[in-house]
């Protein structure tokens, strides 16, 4: 819009247009208040829930937060557009609007927690702390600032976080499903079924004798619709990525080199220890420890003297890296397998160290690693060329020029697809094959129109520009054209209705007494089985259909089922209904989930409830401005 603005202002007339346009919205902006485009908000507000307002920068805050903690747990940072596909956007926006919600519930009811509380709460949290089973101060500051959290923001936190549950704790309170409940639930997840089937394949369907003339064209004007040749649209486009820019980028040893000394620890494997470690108030506790150690005692007894689980004692397999005391971590690598340490002063008292296994280390290889440093090297500085050429890319397009002039220009090149439909096939019917995987450019065309001048698209951290350059409309075709489609799509026709017949007059004779043995043998098939299966097993060579099919039939029932192109007959030999053991885990981990998913329920109609008495309006334009949206 901006580009098409942009070119419509380039001479006199466009100008004065302009300017008569901009006085109008100046004008307006003065009676009316420009807070007014946003509905109400100001540009700073994305969401007010009852008397709380819920900032631009603090739901950026969130959603940033949030999006990390996930980059974390996946090992590789999640992009906007990633994060919008999967709906985060929306679930974040909806949590931190819920929270809020009952945050005013809380400030209305009068709610509280003291300090004291909110202190007990943190020290007994267990990810902060240390190895000796106490709180540690700098495993906590640690942590939280892992989180992207100050010490009095998430103390703040925790305290709203407390109230909320508070509210919930109650809403939930004494909700627990009943037996009737459980013991239906438990009966469908775990009945057993068991049956006997055949399949009926192109075999058992018999001669199909090639169509006629003239069935064959009465055919294909019954189903002239399923053979229509497809809109077609011919275009071009260009990506500039840092990933293709960066393929024209010389990196040399040297510079590769330099990140691989930077990196070198990380692309290795490091050394791992076998590590037990115990801890002593003071020296001499630990020394009299070894001495019994080395004249025999077990680490493990000593252990048990000295009232510690095995957890308490075994660090694992660990790399020295993943040792908290820097000191333990020093000690416990220049040790040989199977000795005891002299006594060391670590952070959390007097320790002991035994290694027991060793796994060397494997130093990094400079020319297997170099490829890929070159290539990251070449796409980080891509990224800068990726910026100057959008913007010379842009200025061509406001000038005039198609997107294949524009690329031309710039020594950029250009791809051009004569016929393309919508599914991304050419008239062949082959995907086309010179579109980026994941860019999805051919949808986009479809939504534009010749002579367009399109907005680019986002796509690994770069843009793509395409234009439309020609539609072949979508029409019917002739016989001749789709002489072999059809005949093979009448061919399969005809297999399904003869196997469909079969398969219903197996059916018919077992149900009169017939055996299931006999009718297979009598066309050429064989008869399986799949025993005691449950609901959502999948049983060696039985269709998926067969399973659902025979949770609808009783005991000696027989049923047809298509399972694809073949069609499988079975009877259903036994049903097991088996008893509701309460005392079972499995009983007690459903009624746990049961309790847990009631509650969920509950808790979440009362914040709807709540949302709705209190009022809640988003400002969408804030919100697609967080969340990349607008981009």
């Amino acid at each position: 819009m901006l580009r098409g603005m942009r070119k419509a202002s380039s001479n006199w007339l466009g100008k004065t247009i302009m300017a008569v346009v901009m006085g109008i919205l100046i004008v307006s902006f003065g009676i009316w208040g420009i807070a007014d485009i946003f509905r109400g908000f100001g540009q700073s507000t994305v969401a007010k829930v009852g008397g709380t307002e819920i900032s631009l920068n603090e739901f950026r805050q969130i959603y940033t937060d949030r999006l990390q903690q996930i980059g974390r747990q996946f090992g590789r940072p999640l992009t906007q557009e990633q994060a919008r596909a999967f709906g985060l956007d929306r679930q974040v926006l909806q949590q931190t609007i819920a929270e809020a919600a009952l945050n005013e519930e809380a400030h209305r009811l009068g709610l509280g927690q003291s300090d004291d509380e909110i202190r007990r709460v943190v020290m007994n949290d267990p990810n902060f702390k240390g190895v000796d089973g106490k709180f540690d101060p700098q495993r906590f500051q640690a942590v939280i600032r892992n989180f992207g959290f100050t010490e009095q923001r998430y103390i703040a936190e925790q305290r709203r976080v407390s109230l909320r549950r508070q509210i919930t704790g109650t809403i939930g309170a004494g909700i627990e499903p009943s037996k009737t409940m459980i013991d239906a639930l438990s009966r469908y997840q775990n009945e057993l079924r068991s049956v006997e089937f055949v399949k009926l394949d192109a075999a058992q369907a018999g001669q199909i004798d090639p169509p006629s003339p003239e069935a064959l064209a009465a055919y294909f004007e019954d189903h002239k619709v399923q053979f229509r040749a497809p809109e077609y649209r011919k275009i071009a486009f260009v990506v500039i990525s840092p990933e293709e820019v960066g393929k024209w980028t010389e990196v040399s040893d040297e510079d590769a080199r330099k990140l691989f000394d930077q990196r070198k620890d990380r692309l290795g494997t490091p050394e791992k220890r076998e590590v037990h470690q115990m801890v002593f108030p003071n020296v001499e506790e630990a020394q009299t420890a070894r001495n019994r150690l080395t004249s025999g005692l077990s680490f493990e007894d000593l252990a048990k003297e000295r009232g510690l689980n095995p957890a308490d004692v075994d660090l694992g397999l660990v790399a020295k890296s993943a040792i908290l005391d820097p000191a333990v971590a020093d000690a416990a690598f220049a040790l040989p397998s199977g000795e005891i340490s002299q006594p060391v002063q670590g952070r959390f008292g007097v320790a002991l160290v035994k290694v027991d296994k060793i796994e060397p280390g494997v130093e990094p290889n400079y020319a297997a690693a170099a490829p890929e440093l070159k290539r990251e090297l070449a796409t980080e500085r891509a990224r800068t060329k990726v910026g100057e050429l959008r913007d010379k890319m842009e200025d061509e397009r406001g000038g005039g020029a198609s997107v294949v002039e524009a690329a031309q220009k710039l020594g950029l090149s250009p791809v051009t697809i004569d016929a393309v439909d919508r599914s991304g096939r050419a008239p062949n019917g082959q995907p086309v094959a010179n579109i980026p995987q994941g860019l999805d450019v051919v949808s986009q065309a479809f939504n534009s129109d010749v002579g367009v001048d399109n907005d680019p698209i986002s796509f690994r951290g770069g843009y793509v520009w395409y234009d439309v350059l020609g539609i072949t409309p979508s029409r019917e075709r002739n016989l001749d054209e789709v002489r072999d489609q059809v005949e093979a799509r009448w061919r399969q026709d005809q297999i399904a209705a003869k196997l469909k017949a079969k398969a219903t007059e197996m059916v018919q004779k077992v149900e009169q007494g017939g055996k299931l043995a006999d009718e297979a043998s009598g066309i050429g098939a064989k008869v399986e089985t799949a025993a005691r299966f449950k609901r959502d097993d999948s049983p060696a060579g039985a269709p998926a259909s067969l399973v659902t099919a025979a949770f609808r039939t009783a005991k000696d029932g027989v049923g047809q089922t298509p399972a694809g192109s073949d069609v499988v007959v079975f009877r259903v030999t036994d049903i097991v209904d088996p008893p509701v053991d309460a005392a079972s885990d499995a009983v007690k981990k459903m009624k746990e989930d049961l309790d847990r998913s009631l509650t969920d329920e509950q808790v979440a109609a009362y914040v709807a409830k709540l949302e709705t008495d209190i009022g809640t309006t988003i400002n969408q334009a804030a919100f697609a401005q967080v969340t990349g949206a607008n981009q």
